[in-house]
């Protein structure tokens, strides 16, 4: 049986020379590369390289956000769990998750639509609230536009990642075309995912880090 010697950090660096390696000649710029590359680390899939779409500015105003405390609202307990506590805590953002509150439930099921729909609603009405991450639910991401239009809310950042073969890459083609003035991260088609997405965050946080 083969075993891996290799500490944590040696694993990680070893990882991400094998992308770079892989990737080869990508064209991004290094900000952007930063958090494609995680994405691609998370995921071992390399499509990303060619799928991610950023809008102008969207990695600049997404780490003032962070080094400016921004509460994080994520659609799921999962992308939750992924986002590393410990890289957001230096700037005082604190993350957040409410499919699983009761109320959140009971409201959804009187009201007939879904958990996280009625969570997005709860969500904005914590005004820390400024970074939305969406990685499994596209009913979150067309509830939050639709909140926007209706200017309850402008976030500082959107990263919408839904995943999957019914209004994913409907919910991320809208928020593509978007004209509200937030910054967004998303990708094209129907791959995403709540670990992508907290992929996406923890990239922010090294990068805010770094700034």
């Amino acid at each position: 049986m083969e075993s891996l010697n290799m500490k944590p950090e040696e694993i990680e660096t070893e990882s991400f020379r094998i992308i770079d390696a892989e990737a080869g000649d990508h064209g991004w710029p290094d900000p952007e590369w930063q958090i494609i590359r995680r994405v691609i680390h998370t995921s071992a899939d390399f499509e990303y390289a060619r799928t991610m779409l950023f809008s102008e500015g969207a990695v600049a105003q997404a780490i003032a956000a962070i080094k400016d405390g921004a509460g994080i609202y994520t659609d799921t307990n999962m992308a939750l769990a992924g986002i590393s506590k410990p890289r957001l805590l230096p700037f005082g953002c604190e993350a957040n998750c409410h499919v699983g509150d009761s109320d959140v439930g009971a409201l959804a099921q009187r009201e007939g639509v879904t958990r996280s729909v009625t969570a997005m609603r709860k969500a904005i009405r914590n005004r820390n609230n400024r970074i939305f991450v969406i990685g499994n639910a596209p009913t979150a991401l067309f509830e939050l536009l639709r909140l926007v239009q209706d200017k309850q809310i402008l976030p500082a950042l959107v990263i919408g990642m839904p995943v999957g073969f019914v209004g994913a890459e409907e919910s991320k083609r809208e928020l593509a075309a978007s004209q509200f003035g937030f910054p967004f991260i998303t990708n094209v088609g129907r791959k995403g995912g709540s670990n992508v997405a907290a992929a996406i965050v923890n990239a922010l946080a090294i990068l805010a880090k770094q700034a």
